[in-house]
């Protein structure tokens, strides 16, 4: 749990020392994979939900669900299926 609420925390505090600036393509694909890979494999390992779905992660899912709205919008096709919406929702 412990490393979970530490990684979001660094991604945090890395979005937010970057509030100003919209992510490069690259750098959103790769958060994105990150958040979502971290997310799920600590889910799987019965991190209760609590922890998983804290305000740090809220914070980091939703900004990096605006940087998407703003790439789709500016750059068709530009994350190329990639995308923060949950493959079971």
């Amino acid at each position: 749990q412990q490393w979970y609420s530490n990684s979001m925390k660094v991604i945090c505090t890395w979005l937010a020392d970057r509030l100003d600036l919209q992510l490069h393509i690259y750098q959103l694909k790769t958060l994105i994979k990150i958040v979502k890979k971290t997310y799920r494999d600590f889910r799987l390992q019965g991190v209760m939900e609590g922890t998983l779905n804290s305000k740090t992660y809220d914070t980091v899912h939703s900004r990096l669900t605006v940087e998407e709205a703003t790439v789709s919008v500016t750059d068709a096709g530009g994350l190329q299926g990639i995308t923060m919406k949950d493959s079971d929702e």
